[in-house]
């Protein structure tokens, strides 16, 4: 089989490599002259950058190009943070340098220059050649169009093309500056005006270079497409002039000659992406508006997917169907996220600050088949993020997480622990050092590393400001906020950090991957209505001790568990409550438990994987001289970190 492909632009090239290592042939069609280095530079998501180090692997010299970039960062012009939060992986990547890149991967001969298409010629309806201006004709079995968002292939087979209206251009450029992208780097800053449709990003693309952009509504001001760089410096900086000192500097130091204008557009999902023996790849079979930095990744995932049918199914029609089939639900959902996302941008004022998303898209779901779950079994937890008993039943609760999971559903609750020190006196505790005493005892007797130094070097005063960040953390995710409980312990037992500080709460936020700015705000308002409710309900319920875990089923029976209990308490309740809740075996392998859960202390590891300590000890130390798991040292002890993911990549 014969593929033509008419496009030499990622889309293109990707699809030309991967049929190319197939075994079919392949012809690459490209309109310029030369290898197509026009344009900017754009975000990848992980997605793409696999597909990328995919087609480079067995080739020692080919290196990822681009910057990583794990960070949003949305600000006002004001430079008040309104967003601050880590991101799925993406690589921010100047064009040339992946068009080089997979250059480099397909010989020459398979790749024609200086052909502009034009028309096919066809038998009955299936195409058989592709015509080009210049006279050429290529014959083939199949066609691909990668031939971009302004298509001919696309309106040769589908009529002309019903785009929206461009409501938004940008202006995106590049420059050099070693010190803002260090000071920025791996972070994408947005600074989006509050009340009308103007913003600037920029993002580091090397140790040395940015790009950025400027989205604007053409309502506000707009210039002609073909400015001359002097003109177009100055009505950016017209645009820009309420944005801060650091915008100022990027506008003042690009000359603004490799800048240009972007007329964003998009355009309905078509009904098909092929018609007969001719199929549609990247922005030629859809297109998307580029607040989800979409196009690229699509480029390469469409050519990947689309490999992946013709080589899986008997013939090109089969194939197509199921290409159509796996992607155009997401791509739809991808450009109804862009339009949403423009109309936020047009109207501002529509959205609380709280109601903003982040303007990316995500990873594509795959279909799995899920058992269905029967949460018989309703926990109320009552915890504090101090509570010393609430640290060392960490292990009994990862290893209920990992065998009961599918019948038992918990509800954290904040037990406040410490309103403050005045008059304080709880089981003998009457002053920080008196914790540091108990904090030594607990960590002797339960083999869970607590560094007592925090209470005698930088004392919390109170431990009700983490517990509200936590209800904060649950405003936005309650799955996230157990990760985030979590880290704040890890921080306090482990670390010597005092939690009740805002700058210890952001980073927590941020590390497990909710908006820490946020979460920051939300102290200050329904973080602490939420706070006073768990603390209502632990009067009515009269708990006395920390931790409490109040275990019901549907038929409203009621059991508890008080302070530090074996394991095997745990499971007695869950079987009294529901005598056909089955225990689900997992799987023991380290990397599956650092998988499952990035931070593990020495007792936790041993505990869920039944060994004694000094299995697990050998265990864990082979694992860190691998460089798969690291480890932060305390003086009570060692956490160890999951790095399984970053050696694979």
């Amino acid at each position: 089989m014969k593929a033509v492909i008419i496009g030499g632009g990622i889309a293109g090239i990707t699809m030309g490599i991967l049929l190319h290592r197939k075994g079919l042939e392949v012809i690459i069609n490209e309109r310029s002259c030369s290898i197509p280095l026009t344009g900017n530079a754009f975000l990848m998501h992980s997605e793409g950058v696999s597909i990328l180090k995919e087609l480079g692997n067995g080739y020692s010299h080919k290196k990822i190009p681009g910057k990583l970039v794990d960070t949003y960062s949305l600000r006002r012009p004001t430079d008040e943070e309104i967003k601050f939060q880590k991101l799925d992986p993406w690589q921010c990547i100047q064009r040339k340098d992946v068009i080089k890149f997979l250059y480099e991967l397909i010989p020459n001969e398979y790749i024609v220059h200086g052909r502009e298409f034009s028309h096919f010629l066809y038998d009955e309806k299936k195409a058989y050649a592709a015509v080009f201006k210049n006279g050429d004709i290529e014959y083939g079995d199949i066609f691909i169009g990668a031939d971009g968002g302004n298509s001919a292939v696309r309106q040769e087979i589908f009529g002309n093309t019903q785009y929206t209206p461009v409501e938004v251009k940008e202006v995106l450029g590049i420059f050099e500056n070693k010190e803002i992208s260090q000071q920025f780097e791996h972070r994408f800053t947005k600074f989006q005006h509050k009340s009308k449709g103007l913003s600037f990003g920029m993002i580091p693309t090397s140790d040395t270079e940015l790009i950025w952009y400027i989205q604007y509504d053409t309502r506000i001001n707009d210039i002609d497409d073909s400015p001359s760089p002097k003109d177009l410096k100055g009505f950016c900086k017209n645009l820009l002039f309420e944005f801060p000192p650091i915008v100022q500097e990027v506008m003042d130091t690009d000359d603004f000659h490799s800048t240009y204008i972007w007329h964003t557009k998009d355009f309905d999902i078509l009904p098909s992406f092929h018609r007969n023996n001719i199929v549609l790849i990247g922005d030629a079979a859809h297109l998307a508006l580029p607040f989800t930095s979409a196009g690229t990744t699509n480029a390469l995932v469409d050519a990947h997917t689309l490999c992946n049918c013709i080589v899986d199914e008997e013939d090109y029609t089969s194939a197509f169907k199921k290409f159509y089939g796996l992607r155009a639900e997401h791509i739809a959902n991808q450009i109804e996220l862009g339009r949403n996302l423009k109309k936020d941008f047009l109207y501002p004022t529509y959205k609380e600050d709280d109601d903003l998303i982040v303007p990316l898209i995500i990873k594509q779901s795959r279909p799995q088949d899920k058992k269905t779950q029967d949460k018989s079994i309703r926990i109320m937890y009552f915890t504090d993020p101090i509570c010393s008993t609430c640290w060392i039943i960490q292990p009994q609760l990862r290893k209920l997480q990992l065998e009961y999971n599918e019948h038992v559903n918990i509800e954290y609750k904040m037990g406040g622990l410490l309103p403050s020190w005045d008059n304080y006196n709880r089981f003998g505790i009457k002053t920080p050092s008196d914790v540091a005493a108990h904090w030594e005892e607990v960590c002797s007797y339960y083999e869970m590393p607590i560094n007592k130094h925090i209470w005698l070097e930088d004392p919390l005063p109170s431990s009700y400001p983490p517990s509200i960040a936590f209800k904060a953390a649950q405003l936005q995710d309650t799955g996230k906020a157990v990760l985030f409980l979590r880290r704040i312990r890890e921080m306090v037992f482990l670390e010597k950090k005092n939690i009740i500080k805002k700058e210890f709460l952001h980073r927590a936020a941020f590390d497990v991957g909710l908006d820490a700015a946020r979460l920051v705000r939300d102290l200050e308002g329904r973080a602490q209505e939420k706070f006073k409710e768990d603390l209502m309900l632990s009067d009515k319920l009269n708990i006395q001790v920390l931790p409490t875990l109040i275990f019901s089923n549907s038929d409203g029976i009621e059991l508890a568990l008080n302070g530090f209990q074996p394991y095997e308490s745990f499971v007695d309740i869950i079987h009294q409550l529901n005598p056909d809740a089955a225990k689900s075996e997992y799987e023991k392998s380290p990397k599956y438990l650092f998988e499952e859960f990035q931070t593990m202390t020495s007792k936790e590891f041993s505990f869920l994987i039944d060994k004694n300590e000094n299995e697990s000890r050998e265990i864990l130390q082979d694992l860190f001289d691998k460089n798969l798991i690291t480890k932060f040292e305390s003086t009570s002890g060692n956490m160890w970190i999951n790095n399984f993911n970053q050696i694979e990549s």
